[in-house]
Parts: C-alpha cells; structure tokens; sequence
C-alpha cells in the first residue's frame, strides 16, 4: 500500500473539499484529512506542511462564512432542519454564547463539529457585522488548521514506520482528542 492518494498533485484539493464540506455536514472528515496530510507532509515533504495548514485554513474560513451567510440571509427558521428540536436547542446555545463573547466562542468551536455549524448560522442570523466576525473567524480556522495538521506532523517525527504508520496512528490521536473535546464541551454546556 503506498500514499500516492496523499501525497499526489490532489491530495490538498481533496482535503479543502473535505474541509469545506465539513462545515455543513458533520459527518465529513475534514479534520482527520487535515490530520493525515500533516502526517504525510511531516514525513515525505509533500506537500509541505505550510501547504496543508494554508489549504485547510482557507477551506475552513469558507465554510464557516458560508454558514453565516446562510444564517444571515436566510434566517435560522426557514427549513425544517433548522426547526427539529437538536438543532433549536444548539442555536439557543449558540445564540446565549455568541452574546457572552464571540471571540471565545468562535474559537472554541471551530474545534467541536456541530457546535461550529450552529456558531455560524447564529453569527449570521443575529447579524453580527462582518467586520467583527471575519477577522475573527479567519483566526479560529487558521488556529485550527496549524492544531490539526501540527497533530498528524509530530505524530509522524515520534513515531518510526513510514507515512502510512503515521497516518493511522495520528488519525486515531485526532479521533480521540476530538472525543474528549466533545465530552469536555458537553460537561461545560450541562
């Protein structure tokens, strides 16, 4: 098995795209691909790890703007989605958070999938301007993008077996730091 899919001319676009789509739907892995690009950059140079971090950033600032501006010209109550009562209970959260601090709040849940979702839409519908919530944004997904692809490069530099060990072992890390971070942020909201 080698990592051409990883390490080939389409390695970043995949992984902006998962990126990207990770924004609107949960279940996209857009982190454990960042996560495993590090691994691979940190390992065989290619692509360069400052690659990974600059693809995955600007994937993730447009997801995110993406999502405030569907909250903001849409609304929050438009589609049945966004009426069920998981989804009303994360944008009250979000709503009550954003007002408590949204520099710390976009930060935070860049890290923690549905919350991020919910973050945007509501920064969006409770129109924050943009001039406050861009650079802001921009900060948190570039934060995340160096966190994530740091995690897949220094699993690789401390563990000995080639590209594809280090793959899977910083994938495992991710999914299990992503865990505790949801348990973390779970036990706070409660």
């Amino acid at each position: 098995m080698s990592t051409e899919l990883l390490d080939g001319p389409w390695a970043l676009v995949v992984m902006s795209l998962l990126v990207l789509g990770d924004s609107f739907f949960v279940v996209v892995p857009g982190e454990i691909a960042v996560t495993a690009l590090g691994a691979v950059a940190s390992t065989t140079g290619d692509p360069p790890l400052w690659c990974v971090i600059l693809w995955a950033g600007i994937a993730a600032v447009a997801g995110d703007v993406t999502c405030y501006l569907v909250g903001r010209s849409v609304g929050i109550d438009r589609w049945r989605w966004m009426r069920t009562p998981r989804v009303r209970r994360a944008l009250t959260w979000a709503r009550l958070r954003l007002e408590g601090g949204t520099a710390t709040v976009l930060f935070t849940a860049r890290f923690v999938p549905f919350a991020r979702l919910a973050i945007n839409l509501m920064a969006g519908g409770s129109r924050i301007p943009p001039a406050r919530y861009l650079p802001l944004v921009t900060i948190a997904a570039f934060g995340w993008s160096a966190y994530q692809a740091s995690v897949g490069a220094i699993v690789a530099v401390l563990l000995p077996g080639g590209p594809l060990v280090a793959v899977l072992v910083s994938v495992i890390v991710a999914v299990g730091l992503g865990a505790a971070i949801d348990v973390v942020s779970r036990r706070a909201r409660n």
